[in-house]
C-alpha cells in the first residue's frame, strides 16, 4: 500500500469512527474490502462527477467547516450470496447495519448524497403552505425544474448521482455486477430493477419519487410524512402495490396520523389491514402497512429509529434483531402477492390540518 493510499485510507477511518457507521464493518474503507466476498466502496461526488456543484444555501456541501469530506456516498454488495439482480438507492445518512443485511440478502446498496438538507433552510410560512415540499422533493430527486422555491441542477438531484455513483461502481468493481443497473446505452439506471427506500425525511422523498418515476420498489420506515401536502393523492408511475411501509406506533408521526394518512393516500389498504408484526407472523397477510409496539420505554425518538437496523433496533435475548424478518419482507415480499382489500380506517385524520 503505497503512502498516499494510506494517508486516504487513514482520513476516512477517522470520519466513520467518528459517526453512526463505525458499528458496521462492511463500510469501512475507501478500497474493495479484504473480505473477497465483501464489496464495498466510499466515494465522494465531487471528485466522481466534475459537473457537481455546492448548494450552501441549501446546507450542501463538498466539505465541513471543519474541512471533512461531507459528501460521501457509499455502496455495498456480498458476491458471496446469490444476487437478486436489484439496487436499493438509500435516500437517507448512510446506514452501515442496514446495508450489511441488504448486501447478505443479495442487493447491491447505494447511498447518494444529494442536496437534501434544505428542510430546515425554507422559511416555515413557504414550508408549510401546503403546496411547497412534494415540489421541492421533486426537485431534489431529479434535478428537475418542479420547485420555485429552489434550484437544483439536474448533475445534483439523486436521479444523476446515483447514475454517476453506479457507473463509477461499474468500472472500480467490474465483476461485482454493477452494470446490470444501467439501462442501454447507459444513460440512465433501469429504474425496474431499483428499490428506493428511506427513513423519515428520506422515505418521503422516496415516495414522492416513485410517483414521478416507475420503479421496482419502494420501502418506506417512519414515513412518509408531508401532513399538510397532498402529493400522496397523485397518480403514481410506480403501481401502489410496490409501496412498503413500517413504523412504530410511539413514532409522532404515526400518533398524529401522518403516516396513516399518506398510506391511505397512497392507496395501500387496497393491499390489507395494519398489520402489528408482533402479533402476526411472516409474511405478515401480504399487508403493505406494518406496525410494531416493541418496548422503547416511551422515548419516541427512538420509536422513530429503531425500525431500522442499528443501535436503536430491538433485539432478541441472544442479541440478534427482533426484525430481521421485518425487514426481508419488506425489501423481498413478491410485489405482486398482497392481502384482500380494507376500508379506510375512520379514525385517521386525512385532510390537511396544520395543528395535528
Amino acid at each position: 500500500m503505497n503512502g498516499k493510499t494510506m494517508r486516504l485510507r487513514m482520513i476516512l477511518l477517522l470520519l466513520i469512527s467518528q459517526s453512526e457507521f463505525l458499528d458496521c464493518p462492511l463500510l469501512s474503507s475507501p478500497a474493495v474490502a479484504d473480505e473477497p466476498d465483501r464489496l464495498r466502496m466510499v466515494a465522494r461526488v465531487s471528485e466522481i462527477n466534475p459537473q457537481a456543484r455546492e448548494y450552501p444555501e441549501l446546507g450542501y456541501v463538498f466539505n465541513d467547516e471543519n474541512g471533512k469530506p461531507a459528501d460521501l456516498q457509499y455502496a455495498a454488495v456480498n458476491t458471496d450470496r446469490l444476487q437478486r439482480g436489484e439496487l436499493v438507492i438509500w435516500l437517507m445518512a448512510n446506514n452501515g447495519p442496514l446495508f450489511e443485511k441488504l448486501a447478505d440478502m443479495g442487493f447491491h446498496a447505494i447511498q447518494v448524497h444529494y442536496a437534501n438538507r434544505w428542510f430546515g433552510r425554507i422559511p416555515a410560512e413557504v414550508r408549510d403552505s401546503g403546496e411547497a415540499l412534494g415540489d421541492i422533493r421533486l426537485e431534489a430527486a431529479t434535478g428537475e425544474d418542479h420547485s420555485a422555491v429552489v434550484r437544483i441542477d439536474r448533475a445534483d438531484g439523486m436521479q444523476q448521482r446515483a447514475l454517476n455513483l453506479v457507473r463509477h461502481l461499474a468500472l472500480q468493481q467490474p465483476a461485482a455486477g454493477w452494470q446490470q443497473f444501467l439501462a442501454e446505452g447507459g444513460e440512465d439506471l433501469d429504474w425496474e430493477k431499483v428499490v428506493v427506500a428511506g427513513i423519515s425525511h428520506g422515505s418521503t422523498t422516496a415516495a414522492r419519487f416513485a410517483k414521478h418515476q416507475r420503479v421496482g420498489r419502494v420501502v418506506m420506515f417512519s414515513g412518509p410524512r408531508d401532513q399538510l401536502e397532498s402529493w400522496q393523492a397523485l397518480p403514481s408511475a410506480t403501481p401502489a402495490s410496490r409501496y412498503f411501509g413500517f413504523t412504530h406506533v410511539l413514532d409522532t408521526g404515526w400518533t398524529g396520523d401522518h403516516y396513516c394518512r399518506s398510506w391511505l393516500m397512497l392507496g395501500l389498504h387496497r393491499f390489507g389491514p395494519l398489520v402489528d408484526v408482533e402479533q402476526e407472523a411472516f409474511p405478515y397477510g401480504g399487508s403493505r402497512r406494518l406496525i410494531t409496539q416493541v418496548d422503547v420505554g416511551g422515548d419516541t425518538g427512538r420509536a422513530h429509529g429503531m425500525v431500522v437496523p442499528g443501535r436503536t433496533a430491538a433485539r432478541n435475548a441472544d442479541g440478534s434483531y427482533l426484525h430481521d424478518r421485518v425487514w426481508e419482507y419488506l425489501f423481498t415480499y413478491p410485489a405482486e402477492r398482497t392481502g384482500a382489500a380494507v376500508s379506510a380506517e375512520p379514525d385517521c385524520q386525512l385532510l390537511p390540518t396544520a395543528g395535528r
